[in-house]
């Protein structure tokens, strides 16, 4: 590890962050090494390995991130709201993914081996960022449907949480994709990340409408 100041540290490492996230707009996970990474920073290929040991790492980080800013929505919505009917708790939380595209493109993607190939004490701060979102799902149900139970909420967050694994691949599709499902014969709905999400939400929150 560079040893600098807390806040230069936190600074470089932003910067590896942010160009990790610039190069996975137009390249996959596969194609991103830690060369093409230090092509968009100010430093070295070797000065990267100071901060993170692997790509996954970088990836890891960049998840974190995005959770973390999710979390900044889920705690508005939260601390900004005294009730909330089942639709508007569905569109709230559905709008709040909508602006997370960037999270559920990298739910796709094969968390086991990013997670394998990174340090404990780095995927320690991711899952306290993940660990952050179900804590704050759980408080939502929790004020707006008072009426749920632990058991209930936690089959809730069972179901919600898996789902969003595929929320990606099945509103956001290539060219390539649509041609080769037209092909095939599969008559295929696409939706929106807002709708199939919503939809998904309605779904598990008509067994516990409003309190009275």
């Amino acid at each position: 590890m560079f040893k600098g100041t807390p806040k230069l540290v936190a600074k470089r490492r932003e910067e590896i962050i942010n160009a990790c996230e610039q190069l996975y707009q137009t390249m996959s996970f596969k194609e991103i090494t830690i060369k093409e990474i230090s092509g968009v920073t100010s430093f070295s290929r070797p000065t990267i390995y100071n901060y993170f040991q692997t790509k996954e790492e970088i990836f890891l980080a960049l998840f974190e991130r995005e959770y973390d800013r999710w979390n900044e929505d889920l705690s508005a919505l939260l601390e900004n709201n005294e009730a909330l009917t089942n639709v508007e708790l569905a569109d709230k939380i559905a709008e709040s993914l909508t602006r997370r595209q960037q999270l559920l493109k990298l739910l796709s993607m094969n968390n086991f081996d990013m997670e394998a190939n990174s340090r404990q004490e780095r995927l320690t701060a991711f899952k306290t960022a993940y660990g952050r979102s179900i804590d704050l799902i759980g408080k939502l149900l929790e004020k707006f449907r008072p009426q749920m139970d632990g058991a209930a909420i936690q089959s809730f967050i069972y179901v919600f949480f898996p789902f969003m694994f595929g929320i990606y691949p099945y509103t956001v599709v290539t060219d390539k994709q649509r041609s080769a499902m037209k092909e095939a014969g599969v008559n295929f709905v696409y939706q929106s990340i807002y709708d199939i999400t919503n939809k998904c939400l309605l779904r598990l929150l008509k067994f516990y409408p409003p309190a009275l």
